[in-house]
């Protein structure tokens, strides 16, 4: 069912700034909240302004907690998180400018723990087939598969 309320360039900026003081927000996101609002393109641009100006809408600060929340509560490794952002409309440098946010050395240790933990969830009496399961599930996470095959070295999958 489509909304056919119409709203007003103030009406506007006054639900877009709720929605972004809720949760930090891409231009992507804002844009297409403004189109499921029946905006026209001139009203859409004047309300991503003003979004801007009043520091309601900042790319970089929606990159960098995009990631941090990723990496931290869902444990999403950088390939899946570049995806995320890209479907989000994050160009590459604040992509990388993002991905400051993790700390290498935490990243290898929640890589070792997610593989450490599916290792010991897993019945399989078949070490190739193990192994080839944990690689499965880490680069469906996101990691990258060099980092999974280094770490997969280090570890002795035969029990």
């Amino acid at each position: 069912m489509k909304n056919n309320k119409t709203y007003t360039v103030e009406e506007a900026k006054r639900r877009l700034e709720q929605y972004c003081v809720y949760q930090d927000r891409s231009h992507h996101e804002v844009q297409q909240k403004l189109r499921d609002m029946q905006m026209i393109p001139m009203a859409i641009d004047v309300v991503v302004l003003h979004l801007m100006q009043h520091n309601f809408l900042n790319e970089e600060r929606f990159a960098k907690s995009y990631v941090r929340g990723k990496f931290t509560i869902k444990k999403y490794g950088r390939i899946k998180i570049t995806q995320g952002l890209r479907q989000k409309g994050i160009g590459n440098n604040l992509i990388k400018t993002a991905f400051q946010e993790i700390d290498e050395t935490a990243y290898l240790e929640t890589l070792s723990q997610l593989g450490t933990k599916k290792l010991a969830a897993l019945k399989e009496p078949n070490p190739y087939k193990k192994k080839q399961k944990v690689i499965r599930f880490l680069m469906q996470k996101g990691y990258e598969s060099s980092l999974i095959y280094e770490w997969l070295e280090t570890i002795d999958v035969s029990n």
